[in-house]
């Protein structure tokens, strides 16, 4: 890694974070491995693990953190942009991290012209101990194939900062689908996001994720969008509702037969 301490910020990282220290080190290792300048926001909701301690391994390298009670992850990302000075803005969750290289991919895409309000690229999904497991399905921007499902991964995109302020950031009053409803607006302001055939960063899936645990309410809140902005839910979104919503019931099921596992629950 080269040493950019002298140079301005090319790229402001948000990190939000809450109770996610077992994997929150490996985050910010990747984000200070990209050869790139970049400055980091640390927005930690009040851990209880060992959040803190990892913080304070990296603070010197920090632009500036807190941890504290917050208004959601949505507010924490909006906040870690605000305090930022750098053109182009991203976010990275704590349980997600940043490929060798991946921002300074997307940083030579977005300065090709101006006109690029957003670029994304490709991401792995990693299993809760790192190991690959898939691509996430991702295409070259189409508004129909948006409006079928978000197929934009978010620890793979990097947004210029003036289109960012002006669509709002990230909307606080969703909970879910925050990052579907960026693309939406960017694309109604900005026209298509372009897609980078690279792979950039790595998604990790785990029980204890959000759309993993929700995701009835992310479902509900993803087709509340679509309808925003497309004007109707297309038929695949009630096809698809007994598989994505219900379908990870079975699947769990199998696993706990398979491992020998017991639902104590109820």
């Amino acid at each position: 890694m080269g040493n950019f301490s002298a140079q301005l910020p090319q790229i402001t990282v948000a990190v939000p974070s809450f109770n996610q220290g077992s994997f929150l080190d490996t985050a910010l290792e990747s984000i200070f491995s990209q050869n790139v300048p970049v400055e980091v926001f640390v927005l930690d909701g009040g851990s209880q693990d060992c959040s803190l301690d990892v913080i304070r391994k990296w603070e010197q390298q920090l632009a500036w953190w807190r941890s504290e009670p917050d208004n959601g992850q949505a507010a924490a990302v909006n906040e870690g942009i605000r305090r930022g000075t750098a053109p182009y803005v991203c976010w990275l969750n704590s349980d997600d991290l940043f490929l060798p290289g991946g921002l300074s991919t997307l940083l030579k895409c977005i300065t090709l012209s101006e006109k690029q309000a957003a670029v994304y690229g490709k991401v792995w999904n990693i299993t809760e101990d790192g190991r690959r497991k898939k691509p996430y399905r991702t295409v070259a921007f189409s508004v129909r194939h948006l409006a079928n499902r978000c197929f934009i991964s978010q620890p793979a995109t990097l947004i210029r900062r003036d289109a960012w302020e002006a669509v709002g950031g990230l909307d606080e009053t969703l909970t879910m689908a925050f990052d579907y409803d960026l693309w939406w607006k960017l694309y109604k302001s900005f026209g298509p996001l372009t897609y980078v055939d690279d792979f950039i960063a790595a998604n990790r899936r785990h029980d204890a994720t959000k759309t993993t645990r929700k995701r009835k309410e992310h479902y509900l809140e993803a087709m509340q969008i679509v309808r925003k902005y497309y004007g109707r839910v297309p038929l695949k979104w009630i096809v698809s509702w007994p598989v994505r919503v219900n379908g990870w019931q079975v699947l769990q099921w199998l696993k706990d037969r398979m491992t020998g596992t017991k639902n104590t629950r109820g």
